[in-house]
């Protein structure tokens, strides 16, 4: 199948009922409870840093277990999985030295999850597809981390495009079927990874659907780098992506009325993959797949998404009940828009006709 053809396939289902997205891999890989060892395999056995916590590295050193995970969330009833892949660039990397392993990381993070998708949709008779997940790095073009100079910044744009694309590249050739930039808090640098798929394929000559999920980091309503919803989905539609929505930073309640206004501004699919509710003292997620998945139904009801999951905390116990709570209920009918100019800056501004 080709990418057109794996595209067309996904639009089609996406017009027919509501996807499923899978839940959060580094909440399944804590609970393997995974050594030193673990994460070095013979290969990085004398490395010179320590490795545990590089959750990407998996991919390469104990493909077992990230493939294991990816069939869990699949046969809980994913239409989706993610590449495990977050921080699979040159940047990420650089805090345990492997900045050269990013183009791997993502080559084999790609083809463990499409190992499962493949194995998976073969068995049931239905499609699944693979989301090569471009994290947000750990550095923002937008803002300067010395509060004493607030016109540094830690990394430039043409370096977080040099960096993306390095990493589009592996997740394509690995066999992802989308590219899902995710858990943007900094529109710059989403804009960055959007610049650096569009470098990736016309190298390649063929499109890749790709999805944009930004986050809204605490109850202000808006991404770290300032933006409201509305004001972001105009800062990167023109990118003609699959879906925008959000993840992270919040449970489904706090992100409700978010989703519901980008539902309402945006001429695409719609995708939201909350957490499992707001971390607890401990720092952990005890929202139960049941009531989470109350929560999700309600969005689907509501008529806000095409495209739902998990985030932090969730599990395929959570998945399974959010594509139980959704399973019947037609997909957010996507509207139409008249032409305007629609421009932001942390607000969104349309010209008046």
């Amino acid at each position: 199948m080709t990418d057109r053809d794996r595209e067309t396939a996904l639009r089609r289902l996406a017009s027919e009922r509501i996807l499923v997205l899978d839940g959060a891999m580094g909440t399944m890989i804590q609970r393997h409870r995974l050594g030193e060892a673990d994460f070095r395999g013979s290969r990085f056995a004398g490395w010179s840093r320590d490795l545990k916590g590089n959750n990407d590295l998996l991919s390469i050193t104990r493909p077992d277990i990230i493939e294991g995970i990816h069939r869990a969330y699949l046969e809980a009833g994913a239409d989706i999985v993610e590449t495990n892949t977050f921080s699979s660039t040159t940047i990420a990397q650089a805090d345990y030295g492997m900045e050269s392993l990013a183009y791997e990381l993502n080559l084999e993070g790609a083809r463990v999850a499409k190992r499962a998708a493949d194995a998976v949709g073969a068995a049931t008779g239905r499609p699944r597809f693979v989301a090569g997940a471009v994290g947000p790095t750990n550095r923002t073009a937008s803002i300067s981390p010395d509060v004493n100079n607030p016109g540094f910044r830690a990394v430039t744009f043409e370096e977080l495009r040099t960096a993306y694309a390095e990493a589009v590249r592996g997740l394509a050739e690995g066999g992802a079927d989308i590219v899902l930039i995710e858990t943007i808090f900094d529109t710059l640098n989403a804009k960055a990874a959007i610049a650096a798929a569009e470098d990736v394929f016309e190298e390649r000559g063929e499109r890749l659907p790709v999805m944009i999920s930004g986050t809204i980091t605490d109850l202000s309503g808006r991404t770290l780098s300032g933006q409201t919803p509305t004001a972001f989905w105009y800062s990167v539609r023109h990118a003609r992506p699959f879906s925008i929505g959000l993840n992270c930073a919040l449970g489904a309640k706090e992100m409700r009325g978010h989703i519901a206004e980008i539902a309402r501004a945006a001429d695409t699919f719609v995708c939201a993959y909350p957490n499992a509710g707001l971390p607890n003292e401990f720092g952990e997620y005890d929202e139960s797949p049941e009531a989470m998945a109350r929560l999700v139904g309600e969005f689907a009801r509501s008529g806000l998404v095409n495209v739902v999951g998990g985030c932090c905390g969730t599990t395929p116990d959570h998945i399974g009940a959010i594509a139980e709570a959704v399973a019947g209920i037609a997909p957010r009918a996507i509207p139409t828009v008249s032409p305007a100019l629609r421009l932001s800056g942390l607000e969104p501004f349309e010209a008046a006709a």
